[in-house]
């Protein structure tokens, strides 16, 4: 597993005014749009180029194509589909998965009131959730991926608490996380701090 935290002068700008509790709904959401487009960069950054011979007004040449890496985005609802629309900007050809889950007060256990994904499980899951609080909600979505057969995912999110990013880290050794921001603790209604809030009341303007 590997920590990438994205601090890119532009993200950084964009994720503090995100922070701001006067900032509303409708700029909330467009910001989250630009910075996951912008993390979308880095987060693609390793795809592998093949050549194919192209000709410009010119010549010809030798051109770099992206190869082989066929991707889905998958968004922990309801929050996480915040961050769809800046990925699919930028990679308009990625599938778009869906995972809605909530936890059973009495057994703890992870219940998915909606799983819905592409049938080819050879393709790279970005899975998408603003906020890394505990973990529990990444951890499960991941398991349930493995489960039902993907082998190569990665999670983005905005910002993470050191115990979220244990959490996956611990569970899922194997999967990149890639954040904006790596913020201080959890309060005792496991909210990050600073933090930005509720994101999902944030984005769809439910606060």
């Amino acid at each position: 597993m590997a920590l990438h935290i994205i601090d890119h002068p532009l993200v950084q700008h964009k994720l503090s005014l995100m922070r701001c509790k006067e900032t509303s709904t409708m700029k909330f959401r467009e910001l989250l749009k630009e910075i996951a487009m912008f993390m979308g960069y880095e987060i693609t950054r390793d795809f592998p180029l093949t050549y194919e011979e192209i000709e410009t007004p010119l010549m010809k040449m030798s051109a770099p194509k992206i190869s082989g890496k066929k991707v889905v985005i998958a968004p922990i609802l309801r929050a996480g589909l915040g961050m769809v629309d800046g990925l699919t900007t930028l990679i308009p050809s990625a599938r778009v998965g869906h995972i809605g889950m909530y936890r059973d007060e009495e057994t703890c256990l992870p219940v998915f009131y909606y799983y819905k994904m592409p049938a080819n499980k050879d393709r790279l899951v970005i899975v998408t959730d603003p906020m890394l609080a505990t973990g529990g909600s990444a951890c499960d979505a991941i398991s349930r991926l493995k489960a039902d057969g993907y082998k190569s995912i990665r999670l983005m999110c905005l910002v993470a608490s050191p115990q979220g990013v244990q959490a996956v880290t611990e569970q899922h050794p194997d999967v990149d996380i890639y954040l904006a921001a790596l913020d201080d603790d959890l309060n005792e209604k496991n909210y990050i701090l600073p933090g930005l809030g509720d994101a999902g009341d944030r984005i769809f303007g439910t606060r």
